[in-house]
């Protein structure tokens, strides 16, 4: 058997991405491969909890150091799934108080070995009204301005992610309504 493939997935909020991957996943299991969805984040907050944690949204108020060792523990963790196909679910950066601070640093990577980067964008305005629509999420107030300036560091994150790699990065656009059109870019994106 080939070696599976180890798919990260990233997007701000509001882009679609979990939409996306539901999407993926119908069309993965429909070409008879096995497929599992990792949201990094949610890995990470299992750990925290077992600490005090109470939500995901606190996980980002977490010292850096401490985000540092949940991130490597849910690294190892999916560094060892064997599906087909594993689709990890996350973000380029996490806003913190520091700054923007890396979803994906260097040993996170060396760890799970991606062989694909997919970076799911939409326009800022499409981005900043889904954001408005979601309640399930306690979100900080943001601008259109402030959404470019999240797509932008995205976009560095994750080519810096690529190099470091030497794997592929896809950068594609989810606009509403197109979903299904994305998810088969994204399949071709990596080969199935």
């Amino acid at each position: 058997m080939v070696d599976n493939k180890k798919v990260v997935i990233v997007g701000i909020p509001g882009v679609g991405k979990t939409s996306l991957v539901t999407k993926l996943v119908e069309l993965i299991i429909q070409q008879s491969k096995t497929v599992s969805v990792h949201s990094f984040g949610t890995v990470m907050l299992e750990e925290a909890m077992k600490n005090g944690v109470k939500d995901r949204d606190e996980l980002r108020t977490l010292p850096i150091e401490k985000q540092q060792d949940l991130q490597k523990m849910a690294a190892e963790k999916i560094s060892k799934m064997e599906d087909d196909v594993v689709l990890i679910d996350t973000h380029a950066f996490i806003s913190t108080k520091s700054g923007f601070y890396p979803g994906l640093p260097n040993y996170v990577i060396q760890i799970i070995q991606p062989t694909n980067f997919i970076a799911i964008t939409a326009s800022p305005d499409e981005i900043h009204n889904r954001r408005m629509k979601d309640n399930t999420r306690n979100r900080d107030t943001i601008s259109i301005e402030d959404i470019k300036k999240e797509l932008a560091v995205q976009d560095a994150m994750l080519s810096s992610c690529s190099v470091l790699s030497g794997s592929p990065m896809k950068v594609v656009f989810n606009h509403e309504g197109k979903v299904d059109e994305v998810a088969v870019a994204v399949l071709g994106a990596i080969g199935l």
